[in-house]
This record gives structure tokens, C-alpha cells and sequence, in this order.
């Protein structure tokens, strides 16, 4: 995989931290930052790091596994995992889809989770805002269907009384 320009100051991250740890001597540490910049894979990038610690790995559970294939690429360069989906959102997206087998009886329940997933993806910063707009647009159609066969059913028994 081609080496972004993160991929490669967050190596360079790395060997500055062990050369100011006293795990690097200042010419080793020169040729090595030389040889980052001048990576093309992250392959490149791992072999210079390799031998260095790069945080408190032990302490963490692994959120991704290490591949096992290839050369060995360090959790730094790594993508970082995808943010949990917001149950609310989901739920939102399932009464909007029920809406057309209840009638629309799902469609508050889907309006109403639709906003509350919506909020708590801003503070939380999880995923699933796809889900819960398309709750909240379903939900809402089913509620304007719902008031327009009311008005219409309310219009009509005017006009015949």
C-alpha cells in the first residue's frame, strides 16, 4: 500500500520518540528520518519503525487485527476502526421502512428516533446518520399521508352534511 504524508510524520512521530528516549543515536536517527520521507509503501515505513516501541500497545486491546500475511505493518498505520452505528438510527430506519406494512403506525416511532438518533450522533460522534435521516423522511411522509387523508375524509363529510 502507497505511504500517505501522515503514514509518514507519524513514523517520523515515532523515531523522534525514540531517539529522545536515548534508543536511537542522532546519525541513525537522520538516516532513518531521511529514509522515511523518502518511503513510497507503508511497508517501507513499518521496517523503519520496527524495532522501536510505538505507545502503549500492551495495554490496549487490539481494536483491528495485525494482518498476518506480508510484512508486518504496526497498528499506527493502520486504518482506524469505523465508529459504532447508533442503535436509535437503525431502529428509526425500521419503523420507516414498516411504515407501509402498519399503515403508518410506525411513522412517529420512526420520526421520534429519527431525531433522537440524529442528537446523539452530534454529542457521540457515532455512525448511522444515513439510517436515521432515512427514518425521519419516511416517518414524516407517513405522517403527512396521514394528515392529508384526514383532511381529505374531514373536507369530504363537510361537503356531503
Amino acid at each position: 500500500m502507497l505511504a500517505s504524508h501522515a503514514d509518514r510524520e507519524r513514523a517520523v512521530d515515532v523515531l523522534r520518540a525514540g531517539f529522545s528516549e536515548g534508543r536511537l543515536q542522532q546519525p541513525e536517527f537522520d538516516r532513518r528520518v531521511a529514509r522515511a520521507y523518502e518511503a513510497r509503501t507503508v511497508g517501507e515505513l513499518s521496517l523503519l519503525v520496527a524495532d522501536l516501541p510505538q505507545g502503549p500497545l500492551g495495554m490496549q486491546p487490539s481494536a483491528q487485527p495485525v494482518p498476518t500475511f506480508g510484512p508486518a505493518v504496526p497498528r499506527t498505520f493502520l486504518p482506524a476502526p469505523p465508529p459504532p452505528t447508533n442503535g436509535k438510527a437503525i431502529g428509526s430506519m425500521v419503523c420507516g421502512v414498516l411504515t407501509t406494512m402498519t399503515m403508518g403506525l410506525t411513522g412517529i416511532p420512526a420520526v421520534i428516533l429519527g431525531h433522537s438518533a440524529r442528537a446523539e450522533i452530534r454529542r457521540t460522534g457515532e455512525g448511522g446518520d444515513g439510517f436515521a435521516m432515512a427514518g425521519l423522511v419516511l416517518g414524516w411522509l407517513s405522517v403527512a399521508g396521514w394528515a392529508v387523508l384526514i383532511a381529505l375524509l374531514t373536507l369530504a363529510s363537510i361537503g356531503s352534511g
